[in-house]
C-alpha cells in the first residue's frame, strides 16, 4: 500500500491503472481528465506537445482521492480539491521545480490552487475571462416545435464540410489553433461524431458534436450556429439530436460546458433539460522574477 500523499508518473497506462476507478466514480466533474488521457491513449504523447505528460494521484489509506494531468505545454488539470489538498500539491510541485504556465478546474479548486502556487513560488495568478460552466443532461426536453428541417450525422464524406464548421467555431471562440486538412489529426476535433441541422431543402445551419462515450459518459462539444443564422432554433434543435443520441448508445451522463458571457446558450441548455454541476475556472501565472535577479539589479543601481 502507498504512503499518504501525492504519487507521479509519466506513464499513462499506470495513471489510469491506479486512477481509474476514481476517475470513473465521478464522470462528469472528471470528464477533462477522463477526455484527455483517452486521447493522449490513441494518439500518442507526441500528439500533444514537447514534453512528457505528468500525471499525479493524491494517496490516502490505500486509495485515490484526486488526481492531476499536464500536457506540456499546456498547464495544469485537476480534480477537485480542498485548499489543504491544494496547498500540498503546490508546495509538492514547487519542491520539485515544475514551472506552470496555468491551471484550470471547477472554480474553488482552481483558485485554492493559484492562491497556494503564489505562497510557494512567487508567481502571480490571473484569472482569465473566459469563464464557463459544466452542466449535466438530466431529463432531456426537445424543443417543441422544432424548426422546420432534419438532422444529419456526418460521415467520412463530409469530412471537408467538418473541417470548415470547426475552424468557424474555433474562430468565433477565440481557439488559437488552425484547423484545416494538415493539422486535422492533432486537433481536439478530430475525435468527434458530428451532427448537422439542415433546413427543409438541404442547407446546413448549425452543427453539433460529442465526445467518444467514456465511463458511460458523453460529453457533447461543439454547438455551433453561424451568427447570421442564430434566432430560428436551429442550435436547440441539434442539441437535442445529439443529447438523444448519446442517450441511445448507451450514455449514462451527458455533460456540456457552456460560456457564462454567452446567456442565450446557458438558456438554451437549460430549457434542454440541462442543470449545472459546477463552474469552471482557469488561471495562467505569470513568473515571479528570481531574487537573485532582483538582488543584482539592487547592486547595479547602487553602483
Amino acid at each position: 500500500m502507498r504512503p499518504d500523499g501525492w504519487y507521479l508518473t509519466e506513464d499513462v497506462d499506470d495513471f489510469l491503472a491506479r486512477a481509474g476507478d476514481f476517475l470513473r466514480s465521478r464522470p462528469g466533474l472528471h470528464v477533462m481528465p477522463l477526455t484527455w488521457t483517452a486521447r493522449l491513449r490513441a494518439r500518442g504523447a507526441d500528439s500533444f506537445g514537447t514534453g512528457a505528460p505528468v500525471f499525479g494521484m493524491l494517496y490516502r489509506e490505500g486509495e485515490v482521492h484526486a488526481t492531476f494531468y499536464r500536457l506540456p505545454p499546456s498547464g495544469l488539470g485537476l480534480t477537485p480539491l480542498t485548499p489543504e489538498q491544494a496547498d500540498a500539491l503546490a508546495a509538492h510541485l514547487a519542491a520539485l521545480r515544475h514551472s506552470l504556465p496555468s491551471v484550470s478546474a471547477d472554480h474553488g479548486t482552481a483558485t485554492v490552487f493559484a492562491e497556494a502556487w503564489q505562497r510557494h513560488t512567487g508567481a502571480t495568478p490571473r484569472l482569465r475571462d473566459t469563464r464557463l460552466r459544466l452542466y449535466r443532461l438530466g431529463t432531456l426536453t426537445p424543443p417543441e416545435p422544432m424548426p422546420a428541417g432534419r438532422s444529419r450525422v456526418l460521415g467520412e464524406q463530409d469530412h471537408e464540410q467538418v473541417i470548415f464548421w470547426c475552424g468557424e467555431f474555433a474562430k468565433a471562440v477565440g481557439e488559437v489553433v488552425t484547423v484545416d486538412a494538415d493539422s486535422w489529426a492533432g486537433t481536439r476535433y478530430a475525435d468527434k461524431r458530428y451532427t448537422l441541422w439542415e433546413t427543409p431543402h438541404g442547407t446546413p445551419v448549425s452543427i453539433a458534436g460529442m465526445n467518444p462515450m467514456i465511463g458511460g459518459q458523453v460529453q457533447v462539444d461543439i454547438v455551433y450556429t453561424p451568427a447570421h443564422l442564430r434566432g430560428h432554433g436551429y442550435a436547440g434543435a441539434v442539441t437535442a439530436e445529439v443529447s438523444r443520441a448519446a442517450l441511445t448508445a448507451g450514455a449514462r451522463e451527458v455533460v456540456l460546458f457552456a460560456d457564462l458571457a454567452n446567456p442565450t446558450s446557458n438558456a438554451l441548455y437549460q430549457r434542454l433539460g440541462y442543470r449545472t454541476l459546477t463552474d469552471w475556472a482557469a488561471y495562467d501565472f505569470a513568473r515571479a522574477e528570481p531574487e537573485v535577479s532582483r538582488e543584482k539589479s539592487v547592486v547595479k543601481h547602487q553602483k
